[in-house]
């Protein structure tokens, strides 16, 4: 299987993974993954980093994540992002800075904004005192040049509800208390130095041991392994892993299409809100940082818990596995496994993993497969699920007038819910996605650019054009329970 990476981070973290699960088949990890390090970085001459040790140390605390531990061995931090100590930098950063631009201009408005005393002029421009700046940005915004830059560290900036703080030495430290693992700040770190635990051991001693464990693929799986392999090919090349089978989550998608649309018909026709609760970060948001609002979230469960519970009640025996592109995914997992449906979370890049691992190329399959409709199988696009919902009114013929804000990315979906706390939303129902685009630009793809999504689109095209309700319909017999019990 030939597998491109977007970044020599991505390419670290695919080795390391293949190497442990490598080990795991063979049932030697225990004993040789202190090995790991030295196998992949050899020799004294360091590729990335100062030093080969550093190197080492990096590969040790990746291979300590892919283990499912934590990334520092003895921590308690359960949290799925981690820190990754020795890759991080401490980004040696002053916030903000003068660039060349100042014109040493006579209004000296970032003088005035500056309430610290912190702005002086001297050498022809603007000097910040970085031991009396206090990073308000009063300066940066009242500068009619834009000549003051705002640096701020890459993994903070792109974490939308500033869970990263630092410590005393400058090192990433994550506030668990605020994080909603939606990954942003794994794929925005320059360094790599944030990264997700993982349940893949686990899952390779379960199908080592014999259990009966089912693979359920997210539906942004489409052209991820290349233009040319479907859905069904990917089926029977997790089958040669040892899975005993692979269910589309396209298929779960359909059911809470249609259960969510029953709902937010009921809360339209009583004039109450509603938001979707398919989105593990956005749910996490919301329970995090808008409690307030909780009651207007849907009680249907998410496309992988009613995929799990469809498969456990057609095989009663069944170890449930979620594969796909997110990381909140697996904390979903962690906080709902009482209640039915997916007994571990993988994602995309560790299935790539696993295939290298055991030289299972799914190019070389054949097998085709179709369970979930068109339209559950763009519940990884933002604006899908409405659509999939709206879909279900259709087929029903169900007219209803509904004003729907689709949230692509935390950001939009943070002003959504404002709006809604304050009881000045304007639309009935909000659509809410951590990733902006959807699923298909979640932090564990394997492919993020534009040939992707072209390949994922050119296979949807070929996909039967099936009813969502009619599809839903040949399962009835099994009276999956929709309800989320968990809040």
């Amino acid at each position: 299987m030939k597998t491109t990476f977007i970044t020599d981070i991505n390419k670290i973290k695919f080795e390391v993974n293949t190497e442990v699960a490598r080990l795991a088949f063979a049932g030697e990890l225990d004993e040789k993954a202190n090995e790991i390090p030295y196998k992949l970085i050899p020799g004294r001459t360091p590729h990335y980093r100062c030093c080969v040790y550093r190197e080492r140390e990096i590969i040790r605390e990746r291979v300590q994540l892919a283990m499912g531990r934590s990334a520092m061995s003895g921590q308690k931090n359960k949290n799925i992002v981690q820190v990754i100590e020795a890759a991080c930098e401490g980004c040696p950063i002053n916030r903000f800075n003068v660039t060349n631009n100042c014109q040493m201009c006579m209004a000296k408005k970032c003088l005035g904004a500056c309430n610290f005393g912190a702005i002086k002029f001297e050498g022809g421009h603007a000097v910040i005192d970085h031991k009396k700046c206090k990073e308000c940005g009063k300066c940066a915004e009242a500068c009619p040049y834009n000549a003051i830059a705002d640096l701020m560290r890459p993994c903070k900036r792109s974490c939308p509800v500033d869970a990263i703080t630092m410590d005393e030495d400058n090192i990433v430290v994550i506030n668990e208390e605020k994080c909603i693992n939606c990954g942003q700040c794994v794929i925005n770190c320059p360094f790599g130095a944030l990264s997700d635990r993982s349940f893949m051991v686990d899952v390779i001693k379960l199908i080592s041991s014999g259990a009966p464990v089912y693979a359920m693929v997210a539906p942004a799986i489409e052209g991820q392994f290349g233009p040319d392999v479907s859905v069904g090919m990917i089926r029977e090349a997790v089958m040669k892993l040892g899975f005993r089978d692979m269910y589309e989550v396209s298929l779960g998608a359909d059911f809470v299409s249609k259960n969510e649309g029953q709902e937010l018909l009921e809360h339209y026709e009583a004039g109450e809100k509603m938001t979707t609760s398919c989105c593990p970060a956005f749910v996490s948001l919301i329970k995090k940082h808008y409690p307030q609002v909780l009651k207007y979230m849907s009680t249907t469960v998410s496309p992988m818990t009613a995929t799990g519970r469809l498969i456990k009640a057609m095989h009663p025996d069944a170890v449930c596995v979620f594969i796909g592109p997110c990381i909140a995914k697996k904390s979903e997992v962690i906080d709902s496994i009482t209640f039915g449906g997916a007994d571990y979370a993988m994602t995309y890049e560790e299935l790539a993993s696993m295939f290298e691992a055991k030289n299972i190329d799914p190019e070389e399959c054949t097998e085709t497969l179709q369970q979930g409709s068109k339209f559950g199988k763009q519940y990884s696009v933002s604006g899908g699920v409405t659509a999939a919902v709206l879909e279900t009114f259709k087929e029903a013929n169900k007219e209803v007038d509904l004003k729907v804000k689709t949230c692509s990315g935390a950001q939009e979906c943070k002003k959504a819910l404002m709006l809604l706390k304050v009881g000045k939303l304007p639309e009935d129902f909000i659509e809410g996605m951590a990733c902006v685009g959807g699923c298909v630009n979640g932090p564990a793809m394997l492919g993020k650019s534009r040939t992707f999504l072209k390949d994922r689109n050119g296979q949807i095209a070929k996909a039967d054009d099936r009813g969502v309700l009619e599809n839903v319909a040949q399962y009835d017999e099994y009276g999956i329970n929709m309800t989320r019990n968990h809040q």
